[in-house]
C-alpha cells in the first residue's frame, strides 16, 4: 500500500507532456501577425504561410522568400492562498520561426519551416504553498515541416505540409508538504520518538519542502499533417482554412531524481523516496488537432482587415496515461484524470500600409480555456486571456523587411481552482488525522509580456 501512495504521489505530478496544454501552446510564429493578433489563415503571407495555410503560399508572387521571427515571452503568474500571494520567477522564454518558400512553377511552391508550436516555462519556486502540485516546468517542442502549395485554379489553392515533431521537458515538483512533515515530527517529539532518532523535537519545516523530485523526459519524433485551402472570390476578399491534426507525443524512458531539503528529511524518508531513482516510466498524450477559418477584406488598397477562428481539439485530453517500465511496478501503472473541453481562439487584426515601406499593424486575441477547474495544476494556469498587439514593418530597400510588435496577455482570473495530490506520508501515518488525499485551493492571475522581431527577404 505504502509503494501505491508514493506511486501516486509523484506520477500524480508527472505532467510532462501536459505542459502541451492551454498557456503553452505558441500563437507568436510571426512578427508580422503578432501585430494583427496572430490572425493569418485568409491571408497571402509568402513562406510564412506554410504555418497558418500552406495553401496561400501559391499566391506568391516571389521567386524566394525567407522570413524569421524570435519572440521573447515574459509571463508572470500568481496564486493567493489563504490571504498571501506567491509570484512566479520566470525567465523569458524565446519561441522562433524561421521559413524558406520557393517557386518550382507559376502555380506550385514548395519550402520548409521550422518552429516552436509549443514551449515556456514557469517558476513557483521550491518552497511555496502549492509545491506538491508544482515547483517548475520547462518545456520545449519543435516542428521541421517540409510543404508544398498548388494553385489549382487562378482563385483557389491547396496545400499539405509534414509536421515533424519532437521535445523534451524538464518538471520539478514537491513530494511531502511541509505541513504534513511538521505534523509527523509533532507526533515523533510527542511520544519521544524524536529524541531516539537522534532529532531535534522542536524543528519544524515551516516553509521548507522537505522533498522534492526532478522528472525529466524526452518525447520521440511524432508526425502530423497541416492542410489548408484559399478562395480568392475577388481582389478584396479572400477565404481560408487550415487543419493541422492530432499527434501523440510519447516519452518512452523518462527518469526521476530525488531531492531533499536536509539531512532531518532524508533520514525519515529516505527509505521509501529512494525506491524512485530506480524507476523510469513511460508516457504519452495527445497534441489536439487545430481547426482554423478564417476571412480578409481590403476596403481600400491599403488597408487590410483579417478575422480567424481557431478551434482546438483539446477534448481529446481526457486522461494522462503513465506507465512504469519494470514488471514489479506495473500495479502501480497511472490513469490521471484531466477532462479537458474543445476551446475557441478568436483573432482579429489590421493592416494599414503607411507609405511604400512602411506598414503598422494592430490586433486582438481571445483565447479561451479548456481546462477543467476540478483537476487543476498551475504547470500551465489556465484560464481565458484577452491579448492585444500592435507592430510595424519598415522596408529599408524594396526586398528586406524589418518588423518589430508587441503584445500584452491579460489572464481574465480564475478562483477556487482546487488541485488534488496524494499524500503519501498522511497514508502511511494514520496517527497523523490526515487525509490520504490532499488539496490545495488558490485564486490564480496571469499576465505576459510578448515582443517580437522578425525580417524577410524575398525577390
Amino acid at each position: 500500500m505504502l509503494k501505491r501512495r508514493l506511486t501516486a504521489a509523484v506520477v500524480a505530478a508527472t505532467t510532462l507532456l501536459s505542459a502541451h496544454a492551454e498557456g503553452y501552446q505558441i500563437n507568436t510564429l510571426s512578427a508580422k501577425q503578432n501585430g494583427m493578433g496572430h490572425v493569418g489563415v485568409a491571408m497571402k503571407l509568402g513562406a510564412e504561410s506554410m504555418i497558418f495555410n500552406p495553401a496561400a503560399m501559391a499566391f506568391s508572387d516571389k521567386t524566394l522568400d525567407l522570413t524569421a521571427t524570435v519572440t521573447g515571452i515574459k509571463a508572470t503568474a500568481t496564486a493567493t492562498y489563504e490571504g498571501s500571494k506567491y509570484t512566479t520567477e520566470n525567465g523569458v522564454s524565446t519561441p522562433l520561426a524561421i521559413n524558406a518558400g520557393f517557386r518550382i512553377y507559376d502555380n506550385l511552391y514548395a519550402g520548409v519551416s521550422i518552429y516552436t508550436p509549443y514551449g515556456s516555462s514557469i517558476n513557483w519556486t521550491d518552497n511555496w504553498p502549492g509545491a506538491v502540485l508544482n515547483q517548475s516546468v520547462d518545456l520545449k517542442v519543435y516542428t521541421i515541416q517540409p510543404t508544398f502549395s498548388w494553385q489549382i485554379m487562378p482563385k483557389l489553392s491547396v496545400g499539405a505540409g509534414l509536421m515533424i515533431t519532437w521535445g523534451d521537458v524538464n518538471l520539478n515538483k514537491g513530494l511531502v508538504s511541509a505541513s504534513t512533515m511538521d505534523r509527523m515530527l509533532a507526533v515523533l517529539a510527542a511520544t519521544g520518538a524524536s529524541s531516539q532518532m537522534g532529532l531535534d523535537p522542536e524543528y519544524r519545516f515551516g516553509n521548507t519542502t522537505p522533498a522534492s523530485a526532478n522528472l525529466n523526459g524526452t518525447a520521440d519524433i511524432a508526425l502530423g499533417y497541416n492542410i489548408g485551402a484559399m478562395y480568392e472570390v475577388n481582389s478584396k476578399l479572400t477565404f481560408g482554412v487550415d487543419f493541422r491534426s492530432k499527434m501523440m507525443m510519447k516519452v518512452k524512458a523518462g527518469e526521476a531524481t530525488i531531492t531533499y531539503a536536509n539531512a532531518i528529511a532524508k533520514s525519515i524518508l529516505e527509505s521509501d523516496l529512494d525506491l524512485l531513482n530506480q524507476s523510469n516510466f513511460k508516457a504519452e498524450m495527445p497534441c489536439p488537432y487545430v481547426l482554423t477559418m478564417g476571412v480578409s477584406y481590403k476596403p481600400i488598397e491599403k488597408l487590410t482587415l483579417a478575422f480567424d477562428a481557431q478551434l482546438t481539439g483539446w477534448k481529446a485530453y481526457k486522461v494522462l496515461d503513465i506507465e512504469f517500465l519494470s514488471d514489479q511496478l506495473s500495479a502501480f501503472d497511472q490513469h490521471l484524470t484531466k477532462d479537458y473541453k474543445n476551446a475557441w481562439c478568436w483573432h482579429l487584426g489590421a493592416q494599414y500600409a503607411l507609405t511604400e515601406r512602411f506598414d503598422v499593424r494592430c490586433g486582438l486575441m481571445i483565447d479561451t480555456t479548456p481546462c477543467n477547474d476540478e483537476y487543476y495544476n498551475p504547470e500551465t494556469p489556465g484560464m481565458t486571456k484577452i491579448e492585444p498587439s500592435c507592430g510595424f514593418s519598415f522596408r529599408p530597400i524594396p526586398r528586406l523587411s524589418i518588423d518589430l510588435a508587441f503584445m500584452y496577455v491579460h489572464g481574465c482570473g480564475i478562483d477556487n481552482a482546487t488541485g488534488r495530490y496524494a499524500d503519501f506520508l498522511a497514508a502511511k501515518v494514520p496517527a497523523l488525522g490526515l487525509p490520504a488525499e490532499g488539496t490545495f485551493t488558490a485564486d490564480y492571475k496571469l499576465h505576459a509580456l510578448v515582443p517580437s522581431i522578425g525580417i524577410s527577404y524575398s525577390f
